[in-house]
Order: structure tokens, then sequence, then C-alpha cells
């Protein structure tokens, strides 16, 4: 299997592909591109690898330029200082990322999932992914929310939200003045324009900010109840598979 590493600090990449050789010995590492400049030179003259590990930040500029000025016909893995939160949007549109300094680990999980789930070697990475996450990088979040009240139009500040959750097929988003007003966005898409410091997304049905919470209670089966402020609901869980998380959101 051959693999090239794009990687602007040697040191790093050098880790890298002593990681990548303790995984799987019979991955070849072919080339070595430390630039976006370099990157695009090495996929215009070459047959593109079965794999490639991409460092999100190179000396002249981001790796999603390289999809700009070249056709990439690989999967790519991405390595990055950023966040978790900054680049959730990888996670079903690429095979994998990895935060620096990389863990054996979860290399190896990175790789075993293009072993097991990439059976298309002609599938790329779609421009509007790229789009999300530049915005998540640049902290490029909605500020505010239009909404109609009878024939006025207003404008909410995110600020003045405590919780958004969704109702009868329709999402609404609760205030501090203890009003609801209803948007035209799903709750996965508000997701993707809030920022994550701010806003946690607790289950199927809630989004809720730290201002929201009035109490939070152990529950059944490892899971946690959250009495929110000015909510009639009696049973606004954080979902098993998020309570790890929420509370690592908690104690920031």
């Amino acid at each position: 299997m051959k693999v090239i590493v794009v990687e602007d600090e040697k040191m790093a990449a050098e880790g890298l592909i002593g990681l990548i050789r303790r995984v799987d010995p019979e991955m070849e590492v072919i080339a070595q591109p430390d630039s976006v400049k370099k990157a695009v030179e090495w996929f215009n003259n070459h047959p593109p690898p079965d794999l490639a590990f991409f460092d999100i930040q190179l000396a002249d500029g981001l790796s999603f330029k390289i999809f700009e000025k070249t056709l990439v016909e690989c999967p790519v893995i991405f390595t990055t200082a950023y966040h978790e939160y900054a680049i959730r949007a990888f996670k079903v549109n690429s095979i994998d990322y990895l935060l620096k300094p990389i863990d054996l680990q979860d290399l190896t999980n990175a790789i075993n999932k293009f072993k097991k789930s990439y059976h298309d070697p002609k599938q790329k990475l779609q421009p509007e992914v790229f789009d999300k996450v530049l915005n998540l990088l640049t902290n490029n979040y909605k500020q505010r929310f239009v909404v109609k009240v009878g024939e006025h139009i207003r404008s909410i500040p995110v600020e003045d939200i405590l919780y958004f959750y969704s109702q009868e097929k329709a999402t609404f988003f609760h205030t501090v003045d203890n009003r609801n007003y209803v948007i035209d966005y799903s709750l996965e898409q508000v997701e993707e324009l809030l920022d994550p410091q701010m806003f946690f997304r607790i289950n199927r049905k809630y989004m809720i900010t730290i201002r929201a919470i009035q109490d939070i209670i152990t529950y059944s089966n490892s899971r946690l109840k959250t009495e929110l402020k000015n909510s009639d609901d009696n049973d606004v869980i954080v979902a098993r598979e998020k309570v790890k998380d929420f509370k690592k959101w908690l104690d920031r």
C-alpha cells in the first residue's frame, strides 16, 4: 500500500511515518511534500497513492488549497492541532482526522477504518465540506437568527438564546426573556452553525447553553437528566453516548 505524508514540520513527519510503519509495516511512504505547492506538483505528476495524510496547516496555507489546484483521487486522513470540535464536519466526509500529538491507537483506528470502509478510489471530498470547516476554524459562527413575529421581523442574538429544541418536525429556540421562536433550520443545521463552546447537543431534541441548566441529576443507565429554565419538559435526558463529552463541556 502506497502512502504520502504532506507535513511541513520535519519532526512531525518523521514521527508520523514511524507510527505508520508500526501500525502496518507493509505501508510504503513514497513521498513527503512539505507545502501546498509541492503537494500539488506531486499529484500533477504521479499516479494517486492508496492513502494520503494531510496536515491542515502548512507553511504556505491550508492543505484544502491542494484540492482547489489539483485532482486528489485518494482518501485523506487529516492531521491537526485544532480541537476536535473545530473539524467535526470531517467525521462523515473523510476517512478520519488525527489530533496532534498523534496517538498510536488513534492512528491504528484510522487506518483500520480506511481499510474496512473505503471502496471507491475515485471518491472525492466535496467543496462544501471545506466551507463548513473553514468557517469553524476561523470561528465564523452564526451570531443572530431572524424570526417572524406576526407581521414583524426580529433579529435575535445568540447570546439571548438559552436552548434550541425540536417539536413536531419544527425547530424552536427559547430565549432569556421566556419566549419561543420557530426557525427554518433543522437542529442538525443549527449544530453546524453555532459555537460548540457555547452550545451543546445533548440529545436528538435539545441543544443547550450552560445558562439554560437549572439542575443536573444522575439518571438510570449512566445517563444524566437536566432541568432547563422555563421548560415544562421533565424528560430532558443527556444521551448515554454524549455523557462523557457533556461533562467535558461543563468542565471547560
